[in-house]
Formats: structure tokens, C-alpha cells, sequence
């Protein structure tokens, strides 16, 4: 009989910006849901078969009537979602945060379903807004909400602790007053809860040590549903704080998932930082690690560490045995379908035909300048998350400005105070210049006199090279590369450099990694298009 080689589960999973995973399994397949923040379509979607290839089902919430990201601040909107399976039904628990700078955090948390996970989801029903990173549990009948509960005054530390309401699944509402989650008391947050019934214990998985490189996922148990929970005396289930050296850092948020036959896996986030605790551009990324059994019941992850390579369990990967190979290694897009495909978002604002349409134009993306790069409302950016640190993103544009508040172009971009754009704009005579601009914190800066005057030139190529901490534009006209620019600085791309405190309260988070995209912008409001008819990206091996 012939054996079958063994498969390997290489991490992160599910590269560049796809943090926060809740796992989950029907029947033979698994299915993995991330944080999206203020990109459409939210909460992303990913089904395997073997754990090991992941096929991208883009995102969710994709209209208006699932979720409306109007106002969004950066790295707000959709935190934590949370999936589960019961009744037949997908339930997807997400929370749509408005407001988290100054000590205050608004996040109301809402629920939807779904028979299939690619079917249409139904509208959202409103949980409530006492805390975020809420999670449902199934109980056999009965349901719980779990959630953080948001502590806005000062000298409190922002987290009141955990709390569980009951969820009535037939009518569609939490049910009475929540209760307090008895715990050990520890220092710092308490965040990213998930429970699970396994062997006559409630398990309770948290996510400790902020979302740095303190991060872990800690796990304690009870025997009732409310506690009080006792923490592994082992320690974390998985952590790197203390290992600086390996490449997978920021290891936390975990949730657990049984493939069948006994086996348990958890996925988790991580990141790869450019150098030891540096910066990290790709943001925080998706990880599974194999998950034992102690013989009085606790869970264990070898060394408790993350590691790059986990050996897969022995499973068929079906229908889905491509995977998301093009999602994070090589992808082209010529536009050819009428609707974007799973690896690209929009900024919040879902993908319609009056701003980002595919059949105005055959074969091309047209892209309907919006509005500025600070405005909370209206941009005309598609974007891709950045996957690898070394690869290269490019795209073919035309386009006829009339005026410099008429821009359109790539952008390597992390948020409305981060980003780079190689674009071409009009100059005071209305003659079309290719430009590059950036914004470092909010300190806008063009490279007016290193602009490339472009004659009668509407069709071009343009380019970035990513190589760790830095970036390079490029163009071609006719076929041949042209540098421009000096090379910038990626690290500004960074989920640490986009953290910003002012008189130490938060003014801006970090949360989404680094995106490649195609951005029009048309100041005058008048919405003058710019057609792309091809966009790649390339991650280098």
C-alpha cells in the first residue's frame, strides 16, 4: 500500500494583515474568519479541508446593509469576529468600533447568519455595546455572548473584566442581565475570550498582554460556565515574549478547533518583524499549532512557542487543493470578472458601480476619483494586503487629468496618516506629470521637482519593489522600468509606526498592516475617472 507523504502546515497560514482568527469546523471542512478594521468587504473568510491549503472566500459583511464603515477611524471598524456553527447556521459576531481614542471605546457588537458560509448573510441583529472582542458560546441549547467589558474611566485600566448573557437563538436577542466571569486576579488586559465544553470543563481561552510582543493566549478552566476559573499552572498556552530571536512574534488570540478524529488544533495570531521586536509592515498574521493533551486535561503547544513548520494532521484537501497559493504568493488581475475578486478590499466603502466599476470599461477597472486621503468618507482606493516583506506590486493605468487636484495612481498604504502614492496629476499649466507624494503621521510631502513630465502620455505601468525596510517607485511607458524617487522608508508602513498617543491616551492605533492598491483621488468632487486594465503582485521567494 502506498503512504501518503506527510503534509506540513507552514505559517503564517494566512499571510499579511489577517489577525484575531476564529476557527471553526463543519463536517469536513474548516473555516477561518479575521479582523478586517476599516476595509470591505469585512470579516474575510478562508475554507480548508487539511488545515494545511486555504482558499480565500473574500469577506462577508460586503454591503451597506451588513455594515456600514461611514466615519471609520483608522484601524477601527470590524474587530475580533467570532464564527460559529449552530442549527444549521453560520452565527458571525463581530463588533463595528467608531470610537476608540481618549479613553473611550464605542463598539457596539451585532450578529448575523447564514445557512452556507457563502450564501447571503441575514441583516445584522444589535447585541449590545458594554465591551468588544465578543465571542458566542453553544451550549447544547442554550447560548452565551462573552465579551471584555470596556472601562472608560481613568486610573482603571480600561478592562472591567469578562462577562457572559444569555442568547436566545430562536428570538434572536440576549436575554437578562449579564454576569460576571469569575477569575484569578491578574495584572494588565484580559481581552479575546473563547469558551469551550470538552470533558466535563469549561474551557476558557484569553488573550493577555495587549497585542505587542507581550501577546499570549492563556488558557484556565472551570466546571461551571461563570466560574470561577482556575488559570494552567503550566503558564501560557502559547507566547514569544520571551524568545525575541524567532521569526514569529506577538503570538495570541487563539481559538480552538477539532479536526474529527481527536486531534485539536489552535490558530492564533502572529507577526514577523522586520529585525529583532522591530517594525511590523505585514501587521499580524494568521498561525495554527498542533494542540495536545496533558493527563489531567490541559491543553499544550509544544515549548509553548510558535513555530514556523507544525505537522498537519492526515486529511484530504478535497476540492480545495489549489488553496490561497495566488492569494499570498503571486496574483494577477486583468479585470476580466464583474466583480473584484477575494484578494482585493475598498476603503471603507463597499465596491459599487458608481466609484470602482468593472463593466464601464471591458477588461478594466475604473476607478471614480473620491476624496482626499484624510477623509473619513468617500475614497476611491482598492487595495491588497501586503503578504511578504520582499516582493513587488504592479499595475497599468490611464488616465487624463485636467487640473492638480486630479490624482491617480498605486499606493503602498497603512492608514490616512501612512501612506506613499506614485501618481499622475496635472501641473499649474494642465500639462500631466507623474509625481511622487507621501504622508508620515500626517506631514504630507510631493516630490514636485523629482516629477517626470509625461507629454501625451495616458497609458503607463507603475511600480513599487518591496525590500524589507524599504521601497521603490517605478515606471515604464514602453515597456521599459524607469526608477523615480529616492527609496522610502517601508517602516512607516508599520503597525508600530502608526501608533500614535497624545498626553498618554491613544489618537491612533496600529492593527491593519501595510496594503498595495490603486487610489484616485479628484478634489474637485467631480468623481474624473482613471481605468486600470491589469494589477499584480508578486511575493519574492
Amino acid at each position: 500500500m502506498r503512504q501518503r507523504s506527510v503534509q506540513v502546515i507552514r505559517n503564517p497560514v494566512l499571510a499579511g494583515s489577517h489577525p484575531d482568527p476564529s476557527a471553526l469546523r463543519v463536517g469536513d471542512c474548516f473555516y477561518l474568519a479575521t479582523s478586517t478594521f476599516e476595509w470591505y468587504p469585512a470579516v474575510r473568510l478562508h475554507r480548508s479541508r487539511d488545515l494545511v491549503r486555504w482558499r480565500p472566500l473574500g469577506g462577508a459583511l460586503d454591503a451597506a446593509r451588513l455594515l456600514d464603515l461611514t466615519g471609520c477611524p483608522d484601524s477601527g471598524g470590524v474587530w475580533a469576529p467570532n464564527l460559529t456553527y449552530a442549527d444549521g447556521l453560520f452565527h458571525l459576531v463581530f463588533s463595528n468600533v467608531s470610537t476608540y481614542a481618549g479613553g473611550f471605546t464605542d463598539s457596539p457588537n451585532y450578529l448575523t447568519t447564514a445557512p452556507g458560509i457563502e450564501s447571503p448573510w441575514s441583516d445584522p441583529v444589535p447585541l449590545h455595546a458594554r465591551g468588544f472582542d465578543a465571542s458566542l458560546f453553544h451550549d447544547g441549547p442554550d447560548s452565551w455572548l462573552l465579551n471584555l467589558v470596556h472601562d472608560w474611566r481613568p486610573g482603571h485600566g480600561g478592562s472591567a473584566g469578562l462577562e457572559a448573557t444569555r442568547y436566545d437563538r430562536s428570538a434572536r436577542r440576549l436575554v437578562g442581565d449579564p454576569v460576571r466571569i469569575v477569575l484569578p486576579p491578574q495584572a494588565g488586559w484580559i481581552e479575546g475570550p473563547n469558551l469551550y465544553r470538552i470533558g466535563g470543563w469549561y474551557y476558557l481561552l484569553t488573550a493577555d498582554g495587549g497585542t505587542g510582543y507581550d501577546h499570549q493566549v492563556t488558557v484556565a478552566r472551570s466546571r461551571t460556565l461563570t466560574g470561577p476559573y482556575e488559570r494552567d499552572p503550566h503558564g501560557p498556552l502559547v507566547t514569544a515574549r520571551h524568545r525575541p530571536d524567532l521569526p514569529l512574534q506577538k503570538a495570541g488570540h487563539g481559538s480552538l478547533v477539532e479536526t474529527g478524529d481527536g486531534a485539536w488544533f489552535l490558530a492564533y495570531l502572529v507577526a514577523r518583524p522586520e529585525g529583532r521586536h522591530g517594525p511590523c509592515v505585514l501587521g499580524r498574521e494568521t498561525a495554527l499549532a498542533s494542540v495536545t493533551w496533558t493527563a489531567d486535561r490541559w491543553p499544550r503547544v509544544t515549548d509553548s512557542l510558535p513555530a514556523l513548520d507544525v505537522a498537519a494532521p492526515d486529511l484530504s484537501p478535497g476540492d480545495d487543493a489549489t488553496g490561497a497559493e495566488s492569494d499570498d504568493a503571486h496574483d494577477a488581475d486583468d479585470f476580466e470578472q464583474p466583480v473584484l475578486g477575494p484578494q482585493w478590499s475598498t476603503l471603507r466603502r463597499p465596491a459599487t458601480d458608481d466609484w470602482a466599476s468593472l463593466t464601464a470599461r471591458p477588461s478594466h477597472l475604473r476607478l471614480h476619483g473620491g476624496r482626499s486621503p484624510q477623509s473619513l468618507t468617500g475614497p476611491s482606493l482598492v487595495a491588497r494586503r501586503l503578504t511578504a516583506a520582499h516582493g513587488a506590486f504592479e499595475a497599468t493605468m490611464e488616465y487624463r487629468p485636467r487640473s492638480f487636484q486630479h490624482l491617480a495612481g498605486i499606493t503602498a498604504y497603512y492608514n490616512t496618516r501612512n501612506w506613499y502614492f506614485l501618481h499622475v496629476t496635472a501641473d499649474d499649466e494642465r500639462r500631466a506629470v507623474l509625481r511622487v507624494a507621501g504622508c508620515d503621521r500626517g506631514v504630507l510631502s510631493v516630490d514636485e521637482a523629482g516629477g517626470v513630465p509625461l507629454g501625451d502620455v495616458r497609458r503607463l505601468s507603475l511600480g513599487f519593489d518591496l525590500s524589507g525596510p524599504d521601497l521603490r517607485f517605478r515606471y515604464a511607458v514602453d515597456g521599459d522600468w524607469c526608477p523615480i524617487g529616492a527609496p522610502l522608508d517601508a517602516t512607516v508602513l508599520s503597525d508600530e509606526h502608526a501608533e500614535e498617543f497624545e498626553h498618554g491616551q491613544i489618537r491612533s492605533l496600529g492593527f491593519t498592516g501595510a496594503f498595495a492598491g490603486m487610489w484616485a483621488w479628484d478634489l474637485t468632487g467631480g468623481g474624473l475617472p482613471a481605468d486600470f486594465d491589469e494589477a499584480s503582485w508578486r511575493a519574492a521567494r
